[in-house]
């Protein structure tokens, strides 16, 4: 089996329990070498600033390429540029483009009135700016504010030839949701890497909220089967397994990369790596 590319992403910490969390994760996936590494911004921007201190941090210390989270949410265009500019100055060249979430508690998004309207214009400005790797999202089940599935890709094309250079996608749980979506790309005309996310599923009630929030579909075998597993102790067991067998069925079907949504917990991730013959190869050293 072909030794697939990863990339991993983290959130920011938000306690000091969190922060400790945080740096255990990246001491155990950092020596698999991943590409890169991303940090999240929190719903309508909540952790900007925890996310520019992590970003710095582990860009400075982790010897790991970092990429940055960065949304239109509640910010005129130079306030989110001038962010960018401070990833910039702190040596990060990557950067994953999105609209972002609404803030907690709004009808929808709504943009900035000095702002950027959506994720196409983040793009082209930092395109524009030639100081950044950019990287965009992308829904193997359609996007829930989507009109349609062609709507959908034809959004992605958007952000794409606006200046994006690859897509990552939400998590899904059956391979063929990605094949399907990777042909409807195909037939759009658009030739960028499309990696899939990967989500281990650490707790099958949180992930099964988290898929109803963002409109990934849920298989009932996959209800059935978790139920069992919390019933008999073995929901870790079960996890490694089914994301395993998902990893290796896209790597069979021409998957070169992979991105897992670690949740800041890096066993289950560790060891699907494992399963598909990733070991380590690095070492981390003074990461702070």
């Amino acid at each position: 089996m072909i030794r697939p590319e990863i990339s991993f992403e983290f959130f920011p910490p938000r306690n000091i329990e969190a922060t400790f969390r945080l740096w255990d994760t990246v001491q155990v996936l950092a020596p698999l070498a991943p590409r890169f590494v991303s940090v999240t911004y929190g719903a309508g921007g909540t952790t900007r600033d925890l996310t520019r201190e992590v970003v710095g941090t582990l860009q400075r210390h982790s010897g790991l390429r970092t990429a940055a989270h960065l949304t239109c949410v509640d910010a005129t265009k130079d306030e989110t540029l001038a962010i960018a500019q401070g990833f910039a100055d702190a040596g990060v060249r990557d950067i994953v483009a999105l609209r972002g979430d609404p803030p907690k508690g709004a009808a929808g998004f709504a943009a900035h009135p000095d702002g950027f309207a959506n994720s196409v214009e983040l793009i082209g400005a930092l395109a524009k700016s030639g100081d950044f790797t950019v990287r965009v999202g992308a829904y193997p089940d359609i996007h829930p504010e989507a009109a349609s599935a062609e709507a959908d890709i034809d959004w992605l094309k958007a952000k794409l030839d606006a200046g994006a250079t690859e897509a990552l996608t939400q998590f899904f749980f059956e391979p063929e949701t990605f094949f399907r979506f990777r042909d409807r790309c195909a037939r759009a005309g658009i030739d960028h890497a499309i990696v899939p996310g990967i989500l281990p599923v650490e707790n099958w009630t949180g992930a099964r909220r988290f898929a109803e929030r963002c409109g990934t579909s849920v298989p009932g075998w996959l209800d059935a089967a978790f139920g069992k597993a919390q019933r008999d102790g073995r929901e870790d067991l079960l996890a490694t397994a089914i994301c395993t067998e998902l990893c290796s069925e896209l790597i069979e079907g021409g998957v070169e990369k992979l991105h897992f949504y670690t949740l800041n917990r890096p066993e289950l991730t560790r060891d699907v790596c494992f399963a598909l013959g990733i070991t380590p190869e690095m070492r981390l050293e003074n990461v702070a």
